[in-house]
């Protein structure tokens, strides 16, 4: 048992963090959880498999390297804790010419900002800022704050706010990379955050198209005409057939050690921040989107990605428990409610 952020005990894997709010899960005799009870073991297959996808990188790096006129690479990069150590990885691992690309949402913490342009100092890289206009940026995340925008399957893993924040930063990323033939699309994805399945994967055209369409749909009935411009033009499908890059996220199959990250980013400059909430390192929104569907939908939207580090022995459980139920900051929520100019009903 925990403190649930309303007060309230609440029950909790005894294995993982998963709790009994979250969607579809069933405990057994033990506390255990169904996600705990189908996962493999993470043993000696595990490790293989990290050595196979690092084998298959060192191969498409080879492969892509210094053929492009422009960048081998474009990381899409926050200033965060995961986003900075896959840039550092990539840089001083493979030499690659990486474009940082940093999409500011009106809310990214002044640690951050000094943090990218720490790294991107030390490492000698380029790096573009993208800021869209705040009106819309408003109107995006007050909506996404009060309604259920996207799917259900989408909310088991990020908040509706920081789901509409990184559709567009996906879009915009391998828009650019389209635009300057840039043949790597790298995230800072966490091994709790995506699978190992698609840490290196050819962009599908095809269902990129399906999914923007998709997405285009949502943005124009719940945000206006104005965010068909951060989508990819259909005339691009064809202009650029044949180009589309590869994504990558290293950090699903490369070891994932918080203080040895944190050790690594001490030697280019980056500190961890002092004005954001425990489970992020650059956004001073990700508190009040956190409370939000909390509320709406009674658990933490970080609680898987954790709860899969948890399980593959990434992080202690202990640590897990204190970075999901500890209590949001209000002071950082409250800053958050009151840019968008939403009014609490407390």
């Amino acid at each position: 048992m925990v403190s649930h952020h309303s007060g309230n005990q609440l029950k909790i894997c005894t294995k993982c963090i998963l709790p009994e709010t979250f969607p579809g899960i069933k405990f057994n005799e033990a506390g255990i959880c169904n996600h705990c009870q189908r996962e493999e073991s993470y043993t000696a297959r595990g490790v293989e498999r990290k050595a196979d996808y690092r084998e298959k990188l060192d191969e498409l790096v080879a492969n892509v390297k210094g053929n492009a006129p422009t960048y081998d690479a474009i990381m899409a990069y926050s200033g965060g804790k995961d986003s900075s150590y896959t840039m550092k990885l990539l840089k001083e691992q493979y030499d690659l010419r990486i474009l940082a690309f940093t999409f500011d949402n009106h809310f990214l913490s002044p640690s951050a900002k000094e943090n990218i342009e720490k790294v991107t100092t030390a490492l000698r890289i380029d790096q573009v800022n993208f800021m869209p206009q705040w009106p819309l940026m408003k109107s995006v995340f007050a909506t996404a704050a009060g309604k259920e925008v996207f799917s259900k399957a989408a909310l088991l893993r990020a908040s509706s706010v920081c789901t509409a924040c990184i559709t567009m930063v996906k879009s915009l990323v391998l828009k650019t990379a389209l635009e300057m033939d840039i043949p790597l699309v790298a995230f800072g994805w966490s091994p709790g955050q995506a699978p190992i399945q698609s840490a290196i994967m050819k962009t599908n055209a095809a269902i990129i198209r399906e999914n923007q369409k998709v997405l285009r749909r949502i943005f124009v009935d719940q945000f206006g005409n104005t965010t068909q411009s951060y989508f990819i033009p259909d005339t691009y499908y064809e202009l650029y057939e044949g180009r589309f890059p590869y994504n990558i996220h290293p950090l699903a199959f490369f070891d994932y050690e918080e203080e040895t990250i944190a050790r690594e980013l001490k030697t280019i400059g980056w500190k961890p921040p002092t004005d954001t909430d425990t489970s992020s390192t650059n956004c001073l929104l990700n508190a009040f989107a956190n409370q939000c569907h909390l509320e709406q939908y009674g658990f933490h939207p970080y609680v898987l990605e954790i709860a899969n580090m948890v399980r593959q022995g990434i992080i202690p459980r202990e640590v897990g428990i204190q970075k999901i139920y500890t209590e949001q900051d209000n002071e950082i929520v409250a800053y958050a409610r009151n840019k968008l100019g939403l009014v609490s009903d407390e």
